[in-house]
């Protein structure tokens, strides 16, 4: 990563919005990005660059493979596990008004979590508190048997901590959605107000991501223009993949139901980045030096060669947020599919799977291929 000091300084060059990029690295960027997304199992795709010297922003492939409907740049999707980093912010942004610390132990919030006296945010915020994602059979049995199910947060954690603890507090990394969920429920316990509200207030409102939204989630509705997504989860087969577009975000809440369009998600990557406009420097920094080196999780964001920021997932749709910390440069991935291909020995696959290539969901494929061409390769961890 390049100097923390020198990331939470940068101040945004005025043509990286009001600029188009430059057209020889367009062409570099097209290329890649298309040839990427021959490769990878989704209908369509949305990119955006962003770089101190302008913008790119387009899209590939299809809307709705039923009807035909292109894929526009304008499309909202939902940013699955993104969402972690806005409900890490809002913890941080807690912290930095005094109102909790990032210390605290988890059972101060809320009671009868296994180990809560010694979990602290800290631990829930970086994946090492030794809790269990709520993502066990009896969840996953409840939900893909009925996709409309409605679940409350407490209902999420009450399926992780029987499984609970896995290992003890701080001595492991283990990416589980039910600290995430948690670290919701103390951002409402701490401001006495839904996480909904706290997240328009502080990130969205001051970021003006107009597109962003995902609280209420119990409903299952996409703002409009959006794709349909496809996924090989539940009831989908590799020769017919199910629309999941309608299924109910409600399992994802404080770690996992947003929605957001490529236009917003740029200028939130940079935020994320930087932390300017949501962060002081002094708890940006924090945040910049809390991964394992070389590469690893953080409090709520990931990092590898550089690039921060985080990955997506909910059934049919898959997204990359990052930021290259030496270039200040922001890349975004939307795709309506959460499909892998490669070779995938767990992972589901589409019948005309390119098995020669390694393993990769969607978005992360074309990261990948965009992250090559503007000379900041992105190594992601191995894909089963």
């Amino acid at each position: 990563m390049a100097d923390v000091s020198q990331v939470v300084a940068t101040k945004p060059a005025a043509a990286s919005t009001s600029s188009p990029l430059p057209a020889p690295l367009v062409s570099s960027l097209d290329a890649a990005a298309a040839s990427a997304f021959k490769a990878a199992a989704t209908p369509g795709a949305i990119v955006g660059v962003r770089t101190p010297q302008g913008t790119w922003i387009k899209a590939y492939g299809s809307a709705d493979p039923a009807t035909k409907a292109p894929m526009t740049t304008d499309m909202h999707m939902r940013i699955g596990s993104v969402t972690k980093t806005f409900t890490g912010t809002l913890i941080l942004q807690l912290a930095q008004e005094g109102k909790l610390s990032l210390d605290d132990p988890i059972e101060k919030y809320v009671s009868g979590i296994p180990n809560g006296n010694k979990i602290t945010l800290v631990m829930l915020a970086d994946m090492t508190s030794g809790i269990a994602s709520y993502y066990t059979q009896p969840f996953l049995d409840k939900y893909f048997g009925n996709p409309e199910t409605i679940f409350t947060p407490d209902q999420l954690i009450a399926y992780g901590v029987p499984e609970s603890p896995i290992f003890s507090p701080g001595d492991k990394f283990n990416y589980s959605n039910t600290n995430t969920i948690l670290l919701g429920k103390v951002v409402e316990k701490v401001t006495g107000r839904s996480f909904g509200d706290v997240l328009q207030s502080q990130i969205l409102n001051r970021l003006r991501l107009f597109n962003t939204s995902g609280f209420p989630d119990t409903s299952p509705a996409i703002p409009d223009p959006h794709p349909q997504g496809y996924t090989l989860q539940g009831s989908g087969t590799p020769d017919h993949p199910a629309n999941a577009t309608n299924w109910n975000p409600s399992f994802g809440w404080a770690a996992g139901a947003m929605i957001s369009t490529v236009s917003d998600m740029l200028i939130y990557d940079r935020a994320l980045g930087t932390g300017q406009g949501i962060l002081s420097g002094a708890m940006q920094t924090r945040r910049l030096e809390s991964f394992p080196k070389p590469a690893g999780y953080g409090l709520g964001i990931a990092c590898s060669g550089g690039w921060v920021g985080h990955t997506g997932e909910l059934p049919g749709f898959n997204s990359t947020v990052f930021y290259q910390t030496a270039s200040d440069t922001s890349v975004v991935v939307l795709v309506n599919s959460d499909i892998a291909s490669g070779n995938c020995p767990k992972s589901p696959t589409l019948t005309d799977n390119p098995g020669q290539l390694p393993c990769s969901s969607p978005a992360t494929r074309m990261f990948v291929g965009v992250s090559k061409a503007l000379g900041y390769e992105f190594v992601p961890p191995p894909q089963n």
